[in-house]
């Protein structure tokens, strides 16, 4: 039984719920019979325990059972007489305060999902990213291509490719082994010493003083400098402070770059060496990248334009599941990382504002799919699972490994729900075109 529901504040609910104690006392007493056919005790063979022994080890688990399907079930019917979508889990707590004649009163505190008001598309601007691939794109990620596969050759020594040319001195690209000693007020720090450590010149790898201190070094040569750690260094007992350093360049190796010919594009898996084809290659690749990357960031401007437009309140329940999952995303990927966790905190607070718009989106999407019928239909998921494994070298596997399990499908179907949105309110918004330079759209990727 329930009594009507109360509204409290915003999506916040409460209903009084009453349990009659036979009809717990009757389910109790059936599930205590059921399990006294397999209950085994000393001195008693399996089945044949007395039931007053069945009901001593088990009678306070099977009662706890009983009351929690009893109250489950009795909130269940009022909230699908109700019409009632309850978001996260109810708080069901004992009524003390009132009593029932023959049964127990609880009362279940819950939220419910949100009215969402998406407003007037047709005032949302949006911005659509385009991007070009020209070919000095295709020859920039051939350049990256070549530095990926560099190898080194020791300065001065004949082979092969060449010595490295009649300057035996460290400069950028070079590959240099150095031992270093650094101290702060004349006392060494911990972190500020070094054998046999290896670094490339010109990638940033080292603060940018000790950097330009190593160019122009020979092997064999030691030098001594002084370096101003920023305020903001990740070493807090060095940050902001002056060091001194003595550095020693043991070994100087020159970049071999390959050669952009058919050996090179055989590497990247073109079987005959055609470098035609390598190039197209490339082309269809980047193609695929700019415009996963393009796409990307016209349905961030959706998504921004949509929660900016949408008005709705945001069940807590819902928000406090989603920061706690969010905060175990991130524990399990630092822990994949190779980072010890253990005692590390992962305050959910600090992932509020992130699960907030989570869920606000999940819900705003959610309502333009309902009422916009902009379902994912099966030919859409198709062409997206065959789009993904068009990147891999046995695109059939990949289909397969979709297929074969529900979960997995299911992501690919959110990706397309959200593209069907995206699509929708493109077709109503203002839509404003936006050139998007190649180096930007992709970052750092750009500049490997």
């Amino acid at each position: 039984m329930a009594t009507a529901v109360e509204t409290l504040e915003k999506l916040e609910r409460r209903v009084t719920l009453t349990v009659p104690l036979a009809d717990v006392t009757a389910e109790v007493e059936k599930r205590l019979k059921i399990r006294a056919r397999t209950a085994k005790a000393p001195g008693f063979r399996p089945g044949k325990v007395p039931m007053k022994m069945v009901a001593a080890q088990y009678g306070y688990t099977v009662e706890n059972e009983v009351l929690n399907d009893k109250i489950g079930r009795a909130f269940g019917e009022v909230t699908t007489a109700n019409n009632l979508r309850v978001a996260g889990f109810p708080k069901i707590e004992p009524k003390a305060d009132e009593k029932v004649d023959g049964a127990m009163v609880f009362e279940a505190t819950f939220e419910v999902y949100p009215e969402v008001k998406v407003g007037d598309l047709s005032t949302v601007e949006v911005e659509q990213s385009k991007a070009d691939i020209s070919d000095a794109e295709i020859d920039k990620t051939i350049d990256i291509l070549r530095k990926q596969r560099v190898h080194y050759h020791v300065k001065g020594e004949q082979d092969a490719h060449g010595d490295g040319g009649p300057d035996q001195s460290a400069q950028n690209n070079d590959r240099v082994t150095v031992d270093f000693l650094g101290k702060i007020d004349g006392v060494a720090f911990a972190g500020g010493t070094a054998e046999d450590f290896v670094f490339v010149l010109g990638e940033g790898r080292m603060l940018a003083e000790f950097e330009k201190a190593a160019v122009g070094m020979k092997v064999g040569e030691a030098k001594t400098f002084s370096m101003d750690f920023p305020a903001d260094y990740h070493g807090k007992e060095v940050a902001g402070k002056t060091a001194e350093f003595t550095i020693t360049l043991k070994k100087l190796e020159w970049a071999h770059l390959p050669e952009v010919n058919a050996d090179f594009a055989m590497a990247l898996g073109v079987p005959d060496g055609d470098m035609q084809k390598m190039r197209a290659d490339i082309r269809a690749n980047l193609e695929r990248e700019v415009g996963s990357r393009v796409k990307a960031r016209t349905k961030t401007s959706v998504m921004d334009a949509l929660i900016k437009i949408a008005e709705l309140d945001v069940p807590k329940a819902l928000l406090d599941q989603d920061a706690e999952r969010l905060a175990e995303m991130t524990r399990e990927d630092m822990r994949q990382r190779g980072m010890d966790v253990k005692n590390m905190p992962f305050p959910p607070e600090l992932f509020t504002a992130q699960a907030d718009r989570r869920v606000r989106l999940g819900l705003i999407l959610s309502e333009m799919v309902k009422v916009n019928g902009l379902q994912a239909t099966a030919e859409q998921v198709k062409a997206h699972v065959d789009d993904f494994a068009h990147a891999y070298e046995d695109p059939q596997q990949v289909i397969k490994y979709y297929y074969s399990d529900r979960n997995r499908l299911a992501e690919v179907e959110a990706l397309v729900l959200e593209e069907n949105v995206v699509t929708y309110v493109l077709g109503k918004a203002k839509v404003t075109e936006k050139m998007v330079a190649f180096d930007e759209l992709m970052g750092n990727n750009a500049q490997a």
